[in-house]
């Protein structure tokens, strides 16, 4: 197990060892926390887009269910007329510069595997930058927007925001509840009380400080055909080959049990690179992966590689809520 599983999995199962890294947590809080007070007080420069800007982040390492949530509101902005854009950081990306617009024939090397499938799947006017205030300002001077999503950037406080919106695993929640490097979170857990909406990835009913979503499988798709097929597919108990290079790699495998196959599991760094090699396994089983994972592998893929489509599926309550703050931002 590397290093980095190790740590991640002490800070969700607990080991006294981590108390050895306190005063490095104590250092890092200072840090994000004066990060912070210097935003709300308005010091140094910081970016009003001429839009509303909303915030889809986390406080946690690791992954919790943004891009499926991403991919909903854009369709369901979309729905009200209005005009979306999409900033990101894109992670991994290698762009011949910056900003750099994202195209859908692109590869994942270059602007990274999120961006790509965002921009696959619904056709979203993209930008990637590190400094998301610049992938703003280039955005607007390429399209007429009326609302700009920010993939991730909680914590990017050059940019200023008119919505927070946190996702937490609703099945491994905050952890030990500590900062980094002693605990998983990006911010002191109190960040949550400054938020405008907490969503439970996973959850089965909303909760007393938040909102629940799931994410539904919603079909197969042929990484080299394209074809699309019902979840039903594969029979109950059909063994496969899982693949899973995203931020939590078990919610994946328990999704596929879920749907009565038999993954045989293969977890990946979050943003893996892949290649044929890679991704040769015996015996020999149909692969199926994530769509972040996909967007990778379409050059080599062979033909009994799949990816599984999930639709994120917020509450009623949730969809009532956002629409509200659509309705303030965008009267």
């Amino acid at each position: 197990m590397a290093l980095s599983d190790r740590l991640l999995a002490a800070w969700y199962a607990g080991h006294p060892a981590l108390a050895l890294l306190r005063p490095l947590e104590c250092l890092y809080r200072r840090v994000v926390e004066g990060k912070r007070a210097r935003f709300l007080a308005g010091q140094g420069e910081i970016y009003k887009a001429p839009i509303p800007v909303i915030v889809v982040g986390n406080i946690t390492v690791g992954g919790t269910g943004k891009t499926p949530l991403i991919l909903w509101m854009i369709e369901h902005c979309r729905s009200r007329g209005l005009r979306v854009g999409v900033v990101s950081r894109g992670y991994g990306a290698t762009p011949p510069s910056l900003p750099w617009r994202v195209t859908a024939e692109q590869s994942a090397a270059q602007a990274g595997d999120e961006p790509l499938l965002i921009v696959q799947r619904t056709g979203v006017p993209l930008m990637i930058d590190p400094d998301r205030s610049r992938a703003v300002r280039a955005l607007l001077d390429s399209e007429p927007l009326d609302l700009i999503l920010s993939d991730d950037g909680l914590q990017h406080y050059r940019l200023a925001r008119d919505l927070e919106l946190v996702l937490i695993d609703a099945a491994r929640g905050l952890g030990n509840r500590r900062c980094l490097p002693a605990g998983p979170l990006r911010e002191p857990v109190e960040r949550l009380n400054s938020v405008d909406a907490l969503l439970y990835n996973g959850a089965s009913a909303d909760r007393d400080d938040g909102y629940a979503f799931q994410l539904k499988p919603a079909a197969l798709v042929n990484l080299r055909s394209g074809a699309r097929e019902p979840v039903e597919f594969f029979a109950p108990g059909q063994a496969v080959h899982a693949v899973a290079g995203i931020g939590n790699p078990q919610r994946f495998f328990n999704t596929l049990e879920g749907l009565h196959w038999r993954p045989v599991a293969h977890a990946f760094a979050d943003h893996a690179a892949y290649s044929a090699q890679t991704l040769t396994f015996t015996p020999s089983l149909p692969v199926v992966m994530t769509e972040k994972d996909a967007v990778k592998c379409r050059p080599f893929a062979a033909d009994d590689w799949w990816y599984l489509a999930v639709d994120a599926v917020p509450s009623a309550a949730f969809v009532s809520w956002f629409d509200s703050q659509l309705s303030r931002l965008l009267p």
